[in-house]
């Protein structure tokens, strides 16, 4: 993300979410800080927004006359509300990220069953040995740390902050004998085969006793109608 401002806004109107600007502080409360951005209306950085780590006091982190780098997290022209942030944003929100997106990410941690992608999003994503290829066994073999690679996100779980990656980018083309069943081994094909086998033969022999009992039953009433 960029250091410098690319504009200096002159009105509420000008911000938008994740615009870097300096501000001055000139109020602490409980809940916050107010920040003059030299605009009509002075924003508010929460007591959450402060810092990446727990903040217990306003004032542990900054005091009114303190100039502050801020980010704007969302804003209200209608109200003059400017909710800001110390803490820099991601460049890829959690409401930005899809599964089956293709992304290009940093290799930024590497170990034995994976490794971790930066993909610009708010934590790094999992990518686990197995979506690598079908023979890597040692991840270290196959990327490096610092790498680029193009990653396509598996599964998502916002809740807990996790994203899985795979590296298999094309979507899969199932037929609809593969879509309705799953590919089984040669032993449970068998199994199946005789199972289906087994079937097939008691249902012949239910018809052949059926069709014996109907013949007798047959055979029976032809008799008591010739005997009356």
């Amino acid at each position: 993300m960029s250091e410098q401002i690319a504009v200096q806004p002159t009105s509420i109107n000008d911000l938008q979410p994740k615009m870097r600007l300096e501000g001055k502080v000139t109020r602490t409360e409980l809940y916050g800080a107010f920040v003059s951005l030299g605009l009509e209306h002075d924003g508010l950085i929460h007591i959450s927004h402060l810092s990446p780590k727990h903040v217990k006091k306003v004032t542990d982190e900054v005091k009114v006359g303190d100039e502050v780098v801020v980010w704007v997290l969302n804003v209200d022209p209608e109200k003059g509300r400017i909710a800001l942030t110390m803490v820099e944003p991601p460049d890829v929100d959690w409401t930005e990220l899809e599964t089956d997106q293709v992304r290009t990410g940093t290799v930024v941690r590497v170990e034995r069953y994976g490794v971790f992608v930066d993909i610009g999003a708010e934590r790094p994503g999992l990518l686990h040995a197995r979506e690598m290829g079908q023979y890597v066994r040692n991840p270290a073999d196959f990327v490096k740390m610092g790498e680029t690679i193009e990653v396509k996100i598996l599964k998502l779980d916002r809740r807990k902050r996790q994203i899985d990656l795979t590296m298999n980018l094309e979507p899969e083309e199932l037929s609809e004998e593969e879509d309705d069943e799953p590919l089984l081994s040669a032993m449970e094909i068998a199994y199946r085969q005789a199972q289906s086998t087994n079937r097939s033969r008691r249902e012949r022999d239910r018809m052949s006793k059926r069709k014996s009992s109907r013949d007798d039953f047959d055979d029976i009433y032809r008799r008591t109608l010739e005997n009356r």
